[in-house]
C-alpha cells in the first residue's frame, strides 16, 4: 500500500465546517512563484501547475529509472496548495484577482534532498518538454494556524473565513497574516471534474494569541 499523505497526517489534510487549530511542523515543499489571475487560459498559474506535477511524478516514478533515491518509498502524491497574497491588501480581495501573489506547491516527501529535486527538476524538462526551472524547493514551517473546510466556489471563500475569525475572537486568538505567514489553501478536489459549487478546499491561516 502506498503511503498517503492525506491518510497518515489526517490533522493536516482533513477539516470540517467547525475551525479547528493545529501546529504545522517544517515541510518540504516543490513551489512554483507567479503573479497574477489563477483562471487566465494558459496563463502563469496553469503553467505553474503543469510543472509542479510534471516535477511531482517524476519523482514519484524515479524507482523505475536508473536514478536511486535513498530512503524512497511509494506514495501517493499529495494534493496541490497554493499561498496567496496581493500588495498592499489586508486579507484577501477576491474582486482583483489580477493583483494576486501566489506560490503554487505540491508537499515532498522528507526522503527527497535538493540533489533529488534537482534531477527531477531536470529531468521532467526533458521528458515532458515543458521549462521546469521555475521549481524550487521550498520549505516552510507555518507553526500555529487555524484551518476550516471551505465548500464552494473560490469566491465564496470571505463567508468562511469569517466563521473562522469569529472562533479565534471567541478563544482568544487572532489571525496573524503578514509578508511571511500566508493566506494558505489546499485543494481537495479537482477543478476540472466537479462542480464548483462541491469543490473542497482547506482554507489555513496562521494565527496568534490576543495580547
Amino acid at each position: 500500500m502506498a503511503f498517503d499523505f492525506k491518510k497518515e497526517y489526517k490533522e493536516f489534510y482533513t477539516a470540517t465546517n467547525e475551525p479547528k487549530i493545529v501546529a504545522v511542523p517544517k515541510v518540504n515543499y516543490i513551489a512554483v512563484r507567479g503573479k497574477g489571475n489563477p483562471n487566465e487560459e494558459g496563463g502563469a498559474y496553469q503553467q505553474a501547475i503543469s510543472i509542479l506535477y510534471a516535477v511531482a511524478y517524476t519523482l514519484k516514478m524515479s524507482y523505475k529509472t536508473d536514478y536511486k533515491i535513498e530512503g524512497f518509498f511509494e506514495y501517493v502524491v499529495p494534493p496541490s496548495e497554493g499561498f496567496w497574497w496581493q500588495d498592499n491588501v489586508a486579507g484577501v480581495d477576491y474582486s482583483n484577482k489580477d493583483s494576486f501573489n501566489w506560490i503554487s506547491v505540491i508537499r515532498l516527501p522528507d526522503f527527497v534532498t535538493k540533489e533529488d529535486f534537482a534531477w527531477a527538476v531536470e529531468t521532467a524538462s526533458k521528458k515532458k518538454k515543458i521549462d521546469c526551472s521555475l521549481a524550487e524547493f521550498y520549505t516552510l514551517e507555518e507553526g500555529l494556524c487555524a484551518q476550516i473546510m471551505h465548500i464552494g466556489p473560490f469566491d465564496n471563500e470571505p463567508a468562511t473565513v469569517a466563521l473562522m475569525d469569529a472562533y479565534l475572537e471567541e478563544n482568544g486568538y487572532e489571525t496573524d497574516l503578514n509578508e511571511e505567514r500566508l493566506h494558505h489553501e489546499i485543494y481537495l478536489s479537482d477543478a476540472r471534474k466537479i462542480a464548483p459549487e462541491k469543490w473542497k478546499t482547506i482554507i489555513r491561516h496562521p494565527i496568534k494569541k490576543k495580547k
